[in-house]
């Protein structure tokens, strides 16, 4: 048995090419899933309405998908579409009832995942409502979050330690004078783990620990990177606003109230691995049921948080697996222009983490174009980096 075990085992990670085309399969509908959003992104679009056409795509593109195969695979939304603006720094994925609307000049975090057969693919993106390029504290905050991204996805990589990762992230975000947001974890993930037990913190804090690890071959991380023009240490205003969650299969609490148990039962046969949205629920049986189920660990919850008023924030998510010829990011979405008003032409070290390759070299190996001059040259690898990553840099 111990080696059916095994061959099973080895079967589900990138090993396999079976495993590796149904990550990308995710990683390609979950991008189109990004632009069908950003598309929808308009001066007074609700974003309960957004979050939704995001969620119904990936539903859609992922049910024509292994429909003829005999054991069942099941597939859909891996993280709800979230539209968190300006100082939300993340998990706004309103209830049907709730009227927010976008206004021209925010600053939108969208953040949504795909998973097929367990395979996840995460990605977020930052976009400012607006025509022409990003300027001003908005855009350094973009570019920090956008170059610490570029930076871990070069140091997250074999043989390399956790820990220098997260110092790295930190020292981009000081070159823009941004702060990282406190509590952010990049997570390795498994089939049907959205959190694996190897991660890194964007940020090292007293309260918030990680153990040390080594990045290995093989091995699939949702990175996350989440940087603000305030103080990085976001608060919790209203409760009300958690929508997401996610089940925890370590608890056996035996809940009391019918309400629970009845949005519990649910929860088990739609939603065993991933989390999801209230708004995926019974709502009126949901309210009351999901209070108790938290309040004992049936579900953990994604708060919605802030920074201050004024403050803004962004953030930057991808996929990436550390295949044997390199590492290959299969999640992204361009950035729209932006013009930073710090620069990273004083800190070499950055640029020397810039400058490392992502993919292993073969023999003419194409070099992709960059598009500008400058320190894009840097950035610009076989591997490929969002197009205009660049733009962070200048």
């Amino acid at each position: 048995m111990s080696s059916d075990d095994e061959r099973d085992e080895k079967e589900l990670d990138l090993t396999s090419p079976e495993v590796v085309t149904k990550y990308k399969s995710a990683a390609e509908i979950v991008n189109k899933a990004l632009q069908v959003v950003l598309a929808e992104c308009k001066p007074k679009a609700k974003i309960v309405d957004i979050c939704e056409k995001g969620d119904a795509f990936i539903k859609e593109q992922t049910g024509s998908m292994y429909k003829n195969v005999k054991k069942k695979i099941d597939r859909g939304v891996a993280f709800p579409t979230c539209v968190s603006v300006n100082n939300t720094v993340g998990h706004f994925s309103p209830l049907a009832s709730d009227e927010t609307v976008l206004e021209e000049g925010d600053m939108l975090k969208i953040d949504m995942g795909c998973h097929i057969d367990g395979f996840i693919a995460l990605v977020a993106h930052t976009h400012v409502l607006q025509e022409g390029p990003v300027t001003g504290r908005k855009a350094d905050v973009i570019a920090a979050a956008n170059t610490a991204a570029e930076v871990a996805l070069r140091l997250v990589r074999p043989g390399k330690k956790n820990q220098a990762v997260t110092e790295a992230i930190q020292k981009v975000a000081e070159a823009y004078d941004c702060k990282i947001v406190e509590g952010v974890i990049s997570h390795q993930m498994k089939q049907n783990v959205i959190d694996g037990s190897k991660s890194f913190l964007s940020v090292s804090t007293p309260e918030t620990r990680v153990d040390d690890a080594v990045f290995e071959e093989n091995e699939v991380y949702a990175i996350d990177i989440v940087a603000s023009t305030g103080d990085g240490k976001p608060k919790l205003l209203d409760e009300k606003q958690t929508t997401v969650y996610k089940k925890d299969a370590d608890v056996k609490y035996q809940l009391k109230m019918k309400a629970s148990r009845f949005i519990f039962s649910e929860i088990k046969e739609n939603f065993p691995h991933m989390p999801f949205t209230a708004r995926s629920l019974e709502e009126k049986r949901a309210r009351l049921g999901l209070v108790e189920c938290v309040n004992h660990g049936h579900l953990l919850p994604y708060p919605v948080l802030y920074e201050k008023p004024g403050d803004f924030v962004a953030q930057i998510k991808f996929t990436v697996l550390l295949m044997p010829n390199g590492s290959d990011r299969i999640t992204s979405h361009s950035l729209q222009e932006v013009q930073p008003t710090k620069t990273i032409d004083d800190h070499p070290e950055i640029k020397e983490w810039l400058a490392l390759a992502i993919k292993k070299k073969k023999g003419g190996g194409k070099k992709k174009k960059a598009k500008k001059a400058g320190e894009k040259v840097e950035t610009s690898t076989e591997a490929e980096p969002m197009e205009t990553s660049s733009n962070a840099q200048e």
